[in-house]
């Protein structure tokens, strides 16, 4: 699969996730949601390692995991250590803020991907391709100051800082990933498995804090969208990840286009939990298209 086209349904399965995020958590405690989801991935890909041990050649080659040595296997701690914090951070502003806004925030990712592409590892978009990502990236932000006429002020509400921070780390996320996959040719399907489980194990002990009421904690209700959250994410991961292996795709591009996920969350937020200001967020929303058909372009 081309890495352009991997990107983009990366972004589908991603906007699907984010309206599942905001159903799970929504009136419900954040902590187990993230822990039960995580369990849920865990689950899917120790099934997949039972498979492969027990009926050698039964998985396709895009779903076998690699053996790792010691030092690898902390690698792959350190990146679900990151994502980690970057989710706990999101999911409560998720929570809080409506996922039309929510969503344009943490697409200025690729900002901060794009800064760390170039100074890091040496990309260099082309010319219609960096339009295409200021365009996309502009839109955003008229999204972002769209959402703020819902009484949401950028500059006193705590919850935007929690999304910023989240953003952020998501970003730093990014440019490991490239390392991983493209520097040191890590499989999509063993960074994604150990990815996975490791989560599990990170989110444990704050999931039996939140049992013991070691602090104040809000009821948790299981929720079908537990399982839509597991799932879209397995799949966005996974096309994801098939994409920066690509030697020729961009970091930044991939991130960015992977933003367009926006405009799936955009719809289902509008549709799926009546937010407002739908006018105007629509004329953003084209910007984002014309910003992503213009990096295709590139």
């Amino acid at each position: 699969m081309h890495w352009i086209v991997a990107s983009l349904l990366s972004a589908l399965f991603l906007g699907c996730y984010e309206l599942g995020t905001k159903h799970a958590v929504r009136d419900n405690a954040v902590l187990p949601v993230l822990f039960f989801a995580n369990v849920c991935s865990a689950t899917v890909w120790c099934a997949l390692l039972a498979v492969a041990a027990n009926t050698p050649g039964a998985l396709p080659a895009a779903l076998l995991v690699t053996p790792l040595t010691a030092p690898q296997h902390l690698l792959l701690l350190g990146k679900s250590a990151l994502v980690a914090a970057s989710w706990v951070c999101s999911y409560f502003a998720i929570k809080h803020l409506p996922v039309s806004l929510a969503s344009p925030v943490r697409a200025t990712g690729p900002v901060w991907t794009l800064l760390g592409a170039v100074l890091v590892l040496g990309e260099r978009p082309t010319a219609l391709e960096g339009l295409g990502i200021v365009l996309t990236l502009a839109s955003f932000f008229g999204l972002s100051l769209a959402g703020s006429r819902e009484g949401i002020s950028f500059r006193r509400n705590k919850w935007i800082g929690f999304l910023v921070a989240g953003t952020v780390l998501g970003a730093l996320s990014g440019l490991y990933d490239k390392f991983l996959l493209g520097r040191l040719g890590f499989r999509a399907a063993t960074v994604q498995c150990w990815f996975s489980i490791y989560l599990s194990l990170l989110f444990l002990p704050l999931a039996i804090g939140w049992k013991l009421r070691v602090w104040p904690r809000h009821v948790f209700h299981w929720r079908w969208s537990i399982l839509v959250v597991s799932g879209a994410l397995l799949l966005a991961d996974f096309v994801y990840f098939d994409a920066l292996r690509n030697p020729d795709a961009l970091v930044s591009l991939v991130s960015s286009l992977r933003r367009g996920s926006t405009l799936v969350a955009f719809a289902g937020g509008l549709f799926f939990f009546g937010e407002v200001n739908s006018r105007q967020k629509f004329l953003a929303v084209l910007g984002v298209l014309a910003g992503i058909v213009l990096t295709i372009l590139g």
